[in-house]
């Protein structure tokens, strides 16, 4: 079967039964394999490439587990942090803080979205402005 770039584009009806299902399995999977995994990882890690291995696995941790959060928080965020018209939380492939800095740029915080950005500059100065993703593109729930 040839991929072309137009079918990468098509929008997938889903089936509201299934989504369910696989998102119990993937929670069933991810409390029963995750710790092994996770262990393994470290172990691996430490031996062939120190710290700075590790350092880089968390990094890619902690940037997945920022996106299953943008998802996860993706209504309580948008009820909270942005006023109507602003860039929407929720991209599967966008981390908090790169739709944060998005809503940033565009004036479009609450002053509780506001205060989440003055704290995150306490910790990293500039941190959600050099978070932005520019090449995530806008879906059709965010924009």
């Amino acid at each position: 079967m040839i991929l072309h770039k137009e079918d990468c584009k098509k929008d997938k009806k889903a089936n509201p039964f299934i989504g369910i299902l696989l998102f119990l399995i993937s929670i069933l999977l991810l409390a029963i394999t995750g710790p092994i995994g996770f262990i393994l990882a470290v172990l691996k890690l430490l031996f062939s490439k120190g710290l700075k291995g590790l350092g880089t696995y968390a990094l890619q941790l902690a940037i997945s587990i920022d996106q299953l959060g943008n998802v996860l928080m993706q209504h309580l965020f948008n009820s909270l942090w942005i006023i109507k018209g602003g860039y929407l939380f929720g991209n599967r492939d966008e981390t908090i803080s790169s739709a944060l800095g998005k809503n940033k740029q565009l004036g479009t915080l609450t002053g509780f979205g506001k205060a989440i950005d003055k704290l995150l500059d306490l910790i990293d100065p500039g941190h959600s402005l050099d978070s932005i993703d520019y090449y995530i593109q806008p879906t059709k729930e965010n924009g």
